[in-house]
């Protein structure tokens, strides 16, 4: 049974919209290959067991705090371990180092 997600927009960080404009590099995913995406603020990270009609189901391996990258077992519903449905257009790259808004701004 898969948990229902309502996942994040991925908004500038979209996976599928990057490689729309490039796709040079773009493959489906295959099994065993981790995805990321966006719940509730926070990284999940999905590992794919199957990849049927542009989305993977899959085992959700972690769970990550973007600024401080705290891994969490559980948020909200979901949990490490649940079984999830990730389509293309949720998929999000991982946020880089230094995304923090506070850390951009200027000091005072």
């Amino acid at each position: 049974m898969h948990r229902h997600v309502e996942w994040d927009d991925p908004g500038a960080d979209s996976v599928l919209r990057h490689y729309e404009q490039d796709p040079t590099g773009y493959s489906d995913p295959g099994p065993g290959d981790i995805l990321s995406a966006r719940y509730q603020g926070m990284v999940v990270r999905v590992r794919v067991e199957a990849y049927v009609n542009g989305t993977s189901i899959g085992e959700v391996v972690a769970l990550i705090e973007p600024h401080s990258g705290k891994r969490r077992k559980l948020l909200g519903k979901l949990a490490l371990g649940d079984t999830v449905r990730l389509p293309d257009a949720d998929r999000a790259f991982e946020p880089r180092p230094g995304d923090n808004e506070e850390e951009d701004e200027e000091p005072q």
